[in-house]
């Protein structure tokens, strides 16, 4: 009997222990969602601007030839998928991998995978993917120098014909109970959408003017995608560890009732044998 209260005391302070750690990681991403998502807010409003800007300039912009519009040759898709540096977020990573997998499914073989953040890659390559490019160590809050550095590998591969199509698959961040895995193609640029104004007068025009636009929009989508995937990474976390720990104090509740009720059950048996070596006596 007290060999099990032993261990049951033993499993009561390791869940304990546990459950601190998980309120902590819990805070943590508390505190790191808020910071994320003031970052979001003023990101929206700057990519909203050069995408007004984008969609009234592209639709004047005369050199309907360039390979940004048309595409080239190549039957490749290259998709960047923009993942987490850190464990510990849920599913947030294997969803990625398999809305990718399911977009895909079939035609694995022409498709290439740029992986932003470490905790993606074993979920990829569990797919079967091939990755040109890995990554990582991307800070909490996303700059633009990184989103450059991805950036211009992504067009490098487009302009060479290595590939004929440019997708991101991110993690949209709607709510704190809302973000959805979306995958937007970049490249080539869509032109039957007509949102720009005829009265617009360009210089440079033809080829400087698309590679000037292109270069600010491309890396502006790119930046907004990799913020939203980090609001909603911490989000993920919160929940995740708002899960364990309350999964934590019904295990404690459990193992205190276990606790109590062989306690009692030891108390009662000694109460009897003492009752018993009474009535023994007399």
């Amino acid at each position: 009997m007290a060999a099990g209260l032993i261990e049951i005391k033993r499993r009561i302070k390791s869940v304990t222990n546990t459950k601190k750690i998980t309120k902590a990681m819990g805070l943590v991403a508390t505190s790191k969602l808020r910071k994320t998502r003031i970052e979001l807010d003023k990101n929206n409003n700057y990519y909203d601007s050069i995408k007004k800007v984008a969609d009234e300039l592209l639709k004047v912009i005369e050199d309907n030839d360039s390979i940004f519009f048309k595409g080239n040759k190549s039957d490749k898709k290259l998709y960047i998928v923009v993942s987490s540096d850190s464990g510990l977020c849920g599913g947030f990573n294997g969803n990625l991998a398999l809305n990718l997998n399911e977009k895909v499914e079939g035609n694995k073989a022409d498709t290439l995978v740029m992986i932003v953040g470490q905790k993606g890659i074993p979920y990829i390559r569990k797919y079967g993917f091939d990755t040109v490019a890995e990554y990582v160590q991307i800070p909490d809050i996303p700059t633009v120098k990184e989103a450059k550095v991805i950036s211009e590998h992504a067009v490098k591969l487009y302009k060479d014909d290595e590939v004929g199509e440019v997708n991101i698959v991110y993690t949209h961040f709607y709510s704190p109970i809302k973000q959805v895995v979306t995958i937007d193609k970049l490249l080539p640029l869509d032109r039957t959408q007509n949102f720009g104004r005829a009265d617009i007068l360009i210089e440079p025009k033809g080829k400087e003017a698309v590679e000037n636009i292109l270069e600010v929009f491309f890396r502006g989508k790119i930046f907004n995608s990799m913020i939203h995937s980090k609001v909603s990474e911490q989000s993920s976390r919160m929940q995740a560890m708002d899960g364990a720990t309350k999964n934590a104090n019904d295990l404690l509740d459990s193992l205190n009732i276990r606790y109590n009720r062989i306690r009692q059950t030891a108390i009662t048996q000694e109460i009897s044998e003492i009752v018993g070596g009474a009535e023994a006596q007399k």
